[in-house]
């Protein structure tokens, strides 16, 4: 639950009290004791925060560093705002003010960093958290209402974002994915269309129909539209994310440890363009955007896709299978193809798609590649606006050859040198629009915690999406 969240015109001495400061001078106006003064500088040479506990209140300094760029000074109000929260939880405040000290307006990253650390997911826990930060006080000219509002609505969509990654498949089919987006888009103002069974049998979305063979669930073929009347855009944006809820990797069965324990955030991709649409909704950017997010689930059943077969793709391409743990590129692709009806602006597609991401860029970063370059560098510096950072790699033809076949259009594997881009050059074949991909796997889901991002489901790309989108708009 997001606390309650007010801008106040004063400081009170009767609640706790966090503020952001560059130099131990900025903070003259708080009275501090002479040995407060003194513990504070000696914290302040070896770490970057520094709490003073007066009973029943906390004083909390978060230090910035005026040597670090812009978006790492960011970073680290936001990190102090994660050390706040773990401050108040021990302490057992629900109550505390945020003030800024800095020339730079840090607050709104320090009030974001703080926020996102109060997440929890207990929906199958026996004992839940009882502790819960109630209120926050702001005392800052250069923040408004507006950009509080804005901060709680993209907070609620990363916890959107993470709540969807860690739901088990024993609840989350596809099918009950397409009823959690139907909650959001009723909620938040979008619409849904969700296309079941026959219809995708109908539209011939080979590549979804075929991971699906193996399940027992049917798969859904979600588009989510959000197009207000004040739209800037004539073309829509479209966000694709790979849906896929349960990868054991089919018949090319994935390894338990460190590999299928952790697949059910293999939706991570869809999760984070649901999520941003519903934070673009709850914020009412005037942007159309259209959200495709096929979805099902990989299993190794009697009637399970195999290595050797060719489909047939929604646009005619047809695949040779070589591994059927390469799935995700196939429903993507057919969602690709499909949003070519829409004539769009930009098509930007987000999946957990290879384990090459995460070797090249490990839990800190995606993997980020197109045909759109000052699209691809606007996407960048939104991943550096928060800390949602991308590694651009090239798509050259040479990666392209590998996923010739002698029997079909294509094969779905190429090699394991260079894989990320050679799956990256796959899905450049379904598309003649601009298009950016941006490969998840390592951020998408934490082993352990970091900040105020959580062990399980981070919420990755949601925040970046939404940067990115609210940047088209001015």
């Amino acid at each position: 639950m997001i606390p309650k969240i007010s801008i106040t015109s004063k400081i009170s001495g009767e609640h706790s009290l966090a503020c952001l400061c560059t130099d131990l001078k900025e903070t003259a106006t708080i009275q501090l004791s002479e040995s407060e003064k003194s513990f504070l500088q000696k914290k302040f040479e070896k770490e970057d925060t520094c709490v003073i506990t007066r009973i029943p209140q906390l004083l909390f300094f978060g230090k910035i560093k005026t040597d670090k760029e812009p978006y790492r000074q960011a970073e680290m109000a936001r990190v102090a705002g994660t050390k706040l929260y773990d401050a108040l939880k021990s302490a057992g405040d629900t109550t505390v003010q945020l003030t800024n000290f800095c020339e730079a307006g840090f607050l709104p990253d320090f009030l974001e960093g703080l926020l996102l650390n109060t997440y929890t997911f207990e929906k199958y826990k026996k004992e839940k958290e009882t502790f819960q930060l109630e209120n926050i006080l702001i005392f800052d000219e250069k923040i408004t209402n507006e950009k509080i509002d804005e901060i709680i609505n993209t907070t609620k969509a990363t916890f959107v974002a993470r709540d969807l990654v860690n739901e088990p498949l024993s609840f989350l089919t596809a099918n009950q994915f397409s009823k959690e987006i139907e909650k959001l888009s009723d909620e938040a103002g979008f619409s849904l269309e969700v296309f079941h069974k026959k219809k995708i049998e109908a539209l011939k979305m080979g590549g979804l129909l075929a991971v699906n063979k193996g399940s027992i669930d049917p798969p859904t073929f979600n588009i989510l539209e959000w197009k207000p009347e004040n739209a800037r855009n004539k073309q829509a944006i479209v966000l694709v994310g790979k849906g896929v809820v349960y990868d054991t990797g089919g018949l090319s069965l994935k390894p338990t440890p460190n590999s299928m324990d952790y697949m059910k955030s293999d939706m991570g991709g869809a999760a984070g363009i649901v999520a941003a649409i519903y934070a673009a909704a709850l914020n009412k950017l005037p942007l159309h955007i259209v959200g495709l997010v096929p979805a099902t689930d990989n299993r190794p059943d009697g009637n399970a896709y195999v290595p050797g077969d060719i489909i047939k793709m929604f646009d005619g391409t047809t695949v040779e299978i070589k591994n059927t743990d390469a799935e995700g590129r196939l429903i993507l692709a057919d969602a690709l193809s499909y949003a070519k009806k829409y004539q769009p602006q930009l098509v930007i597609d987000c999946a957990t798609l290879t384990g090459s991401a995460d070797i090249i860029a490990g839990p800190h970063a995606a993997v980020v590649m197109g045909n759109t370059a000052d699209k691809v560098e606007q996407l960048k510096q939104s991943g550096l606006n928060t800390y949602e950072r991308l590694i651009e790699v090239p798509l050259w033809e040479e990666y392209a050859a590998p996923l010739k076949s002698p029997i079909a259009d294509l094969n779905n594997l190429g090699v394991r040198e260079g894989q990320t881009t050679i799956a990256g050059k796959f899905l450049e074949h379904f598309t003649d629009y601009k298009w950016i991909h941006i490969d998840m796997a390592g951020p998408a889901f934490r082993k352990e915690k970091e900040a105020y991002r959580p062990a399980g489901g981070t919420g990755f790309g949601t925040r970046l999406l939404y940067d990115f989108l609210k940047s088209q708009t001015e």
